[in-house]
């Protein structure tokens, strides 16, 4: 008999002359340990209440108070680039992730997606016989294929993992989000009305997945990576949790700032001797505010604090279902961030994300409406001020290679190898090190070659060691940073770091030199005194880029080619064919009407003329368009910000077959834009709505063909005010505007928004 297993038994001609076999089951030793990585998403250095802030945090502090809290902790300036470290174990240029997976330069360190080459800590582990899942925040596949047809390669279930639930992009609302079960995209189980919310959402299947493993395979190890969505804005938690901290930031960030360092040297989170860092550039004093500037201000740090506080208690569901099925105390709990505290509110903060690119909220008229800021109709962010309060006692922020920005919290948890509970560590490790760390705690080479790829060496560094030895020397000698041009580099103790102004020369940025094992918070420049000592870290910074795939030196963002604009992509020819029924469509793989003057023709079918319902809409309850029928009539609707623009057709619609055409044309990304509606191609209505800023219009919420689902576009229908017709296909061609790159738009308000810092 010819068979390709390698059979031990006997066969003879029946089964009563032969001797059965079964190959061993795939099992990992059972006395091996779970793994649990909780990745928090834009959390500062002093944001939880075990590091110094005021902000309740219980459960995290509970798992602090029973293992290690370690301070000298670094990751990427960046979410992408921070998970693929974490996941990999390499530095984020060398598995092309040098910013967010929204980009593809044509270099091999920024191609949005994760090599073969770099396994990820899931796949390493299916191989030792783990289940493994994902929770939560992905952001890393390219944009292009978020879709419901892929490609699929990049997923979370491509990439090592059993099952998955969560949102593919960089973020999304709390209340309306972009989901993702396994393979394929779905709705939201509840709305915001019913009580919904995604964190409490994302800790509901984290459990059911663990359960059903434990019911089906009790015993055999989990790796469980449940990256949250908080507290990444849009800032957004269920009312109650937001009541809690009414008048609790009044004082203002700079009697915050000072309690929360207070705390920390209380704690001994920051050394002796350390000094609070000044005031960034462009955070105004708190006294010199207005009172109007300072109500917003507040209001936006509580929706933060309330986001907070709600994210702890949903985490607590977790730890409680893993210690009733005893499961906590044989687990490896590690909780971080993915990088520092977000600069991206500005330096006034916004009611809504939209707002950044736009015009910025009115202080005064925004005071009747700050009750609402946290909840489903706001998507707000804070300003500098509170960033840095976050980031106490470093400077600088998410992005930035400063402190603020690479410096985070890490809490070690395991009750079965932490001897030294409630213990702080203070030697110097990197995202890269967590893969390393929890290979050699499980007792697992790193393979040289896995499902045919030869695998890039490892750069990080275990960091077992130091579970039960606060005074041994960390392993680490050298590590560079770099993101968006900002560049840093810590060797033996001492840091150069450079602050990079979008589009200049790199010959123009002036470094810094810091002795940060004397000087935590990077607040005694010594480039002066010690210029050979900034020359050799400088000369090592260029060693370590050219080692790990730095190069070259690029500043640029959105003004770089999305992969959906690629050559070849499937719709570089900015031309797009429905054929409905089409659901689940995220933002990142709709139509680009943000690029150009657009047109749209929908073949749809209606018996009556009582069947209504929306067409097309793009955006969300804070800004997009939709275009609907509604009594009869065809409507459009330009939302943007808090302004309206309505276009709607006086004539009523015809019964059965016909043609709805929509075209908006305009020479520029800022000025008017000529509406025009028709039916089978005859004009029948038109109007002017204003085209400014229309980048950042549609650069969040939802795209859908028959139905608005989720964060509703229009206030003149209740959703999903599904299409009670037929659509037979839609058709859209974007043209792009005339002698401008498709992002340079954008790119401009980037460069004047940096400028301002």
């Amino acid at each position: 008999m010819t068979t390709n297993e390698d059979f031990e038994g006997r066969i003879g001609r029946t089964f009563r002359e032969s001797e059965p076999w079964w190959p061993p089951l795939p099992t990992a030793p059972q006395d091996r340990p779970n793994v649990l990585i909780i990745l928090f998403d834009d959390l500062g250095f002093a944001h939880l209440n075990c590091y110094g802030s005021t902000i309740e945090t219980p459960n995290i502090n509970r798992l602090a108070a029973n293992g290690l809290r370690f301070t000298n902790f670094h990751v990427t300036p960046l979410c992408s680039p921070t998970r693929a470290s974490l996941l990999t174990g390499r530095n984020h240029h060398t598995v092309g992730m040098r910013s967010v997976t929204q980009f593809d330069s044509g270099f091999p360190h920024m191609r949005g997606a994760i090599p073969r080459s770099a396994a990820t800590m899931a796949e390493i582990l299916s191989e030792e016989s783990y289940a493994t899942f994902a929770i939560g925040k992905w952001h890393l596949c390219p944009v292009d294929a978020m879709g419901q047809a892929g490609p699929f390669d990049n997923w979370p279930l491509q990439r090592g993992f059993d099952r998955y639930y969560g949102f593919l992009s960089g973020e999304t609302d709390q209340f309306y989000p972009e989901l993702c079960y396994d393979n394929h995209l779905i709705d939201p189980p509840r709305r915001p009305e019913e009580g919904y919310h995604l964190t409490e959402d994302l800790v509901d299947q984290a459990t059911g997945f663990l359960r059903d493993h434990q019911s089906v395979y009790p015993g055999q190890p989990f790796f469980l990576y449940f990256a949250l969505g908080a507290t990444h804005a849009p800032h957004q938690a269920p009312q109650e949790f937001i009541e809690r901290y009414r008048g609790k930031f009044d004082v203002g960030w700079d009697a915050v700032r000072e309690e929360w360092f207070a705390r920390q040297q209380e704690m001994g989170i920051v050394p002796e001797g350390t000094q609070l860092a000044p005031r960034n550039r462009g955070v105004d004093a708190w006294d010199d505010m207005s009172e109007n500037a300072r109500n917003f201000a507040v209001a936006l740090q509580e929706a933060f604090a309330g986001f907070l506080e709600h994210t702890d208690a949903q985490l607590g569901r977790l730890f409680s279902y893993l210690e009733s099925s005893g499961q906590m105390d044989n687990t490896i709990v590690m909780l971080l961030a993915d990088n520092g505290a977000s600069q991206e509110g500005g330096p006034q903060g916004v009611s809504d994300e939209p707002r950044l690119f736009g015009p910025r909220d009115d202080l005064d008229e925004i005071q009747s409406r700050l009750h609402e800021i946290g909840g489903p109709r706001s998507a707000s962010n804070y300003p500098w001020g509170w960033a840095q309060a976050g980031n106490t006692p470093l400077r600088w922020y998410k992005q930035n290679t400063h402190g603020g920005g690479v410096r985070v919290p890490l809490i070690v948890h395991w009750p079965e190898g932490i001897a030294d509970r409630g213990a702080i560590r203070g030697q110097f490790h990197h995202v890269t090190d967590v893969l390393p760390t929890v290979l050699e705690t499980l007792g697992v080479e790193p393979p040289s070659s896995l499902r045919g790829e030869t695998q890039i060496p490892i750069a990080g560094e275990s960091f077992n060691y130091a579970l039960n030895d606060s005074e041994a020397d960390t392993p680490r000698e050298a590590q560079y940073f770099e993101m968006f041009g900002h560049r840093g580099i810590w060797v033996d103790g001492w840091k150069a770091v450079s602050w990079h102004r979008y589009g200049t020369e790199w010959s123009d940025d002036e470094w810094e030199l810091y002795h940060v094992d004397e000087d935590f918070s990077e607040t005694n420049d010594l480039a002066a005194e010690e210029p050979e000592k900034l020359r050799e870290l400088i000369d090592r910074w260029w060693v370590e880029a050219g080692k790990h795939g730095v190069l070259p030196l690029d500043d640029r963002t959105v003004e770089i080619n999305q992969p959906s604009q690629l050559p070849g992509a499937p719709h570089a020819g900015l031309r797009y064919h429905y054929t409905p029924p089409i659901a689940h469509m995220p933002v990142e793989t709709s139509p680009a009407i943000d690029l150009g003057s657009w047109t749209l023709e929908a073949s749809v079918s209606r018996q009556s003329s009582d069947q209504q319902g929306v067409i097309f809409n793009r955006g969300s309850i804070h800004t997009g368009v939709t275009l609907y029928i509604k009594d009869n009539h065809l409507h459009f609707d330009y939302h943007a910000y808090d302004d309206w623009s309505r276009i709607r057709a006086d004539s009523p619609l015809p019964v059965g077959d016909f043609l709805i055409g929509i075209s908006l044309r305009s020479d520029s990304p800022r000025g008017p834009g000529q509406v025009t509606l028709s039916i089978d191609g005859k004009q029948i209505a038109s109007g002017q709505v204003d085209v400014l800023q229309r980048r950042i219009l549609f650069a969040h919420g939802e795209f859908d063909i028959g139905a608005d689902r989720r964060s509703p576009v229009g206030d003149n229908y209740d959703p999903p005010f599904e299409f009670e017709g037929q659509i037979h296909t839609v058709d859209i061609e974007v043209t792009p505007y005339e002698g401008e790159a498709a992002y340079h738009a954008q790119a401009e308000r980037q460069r004047q928004a940096m400028a301002r810092q």
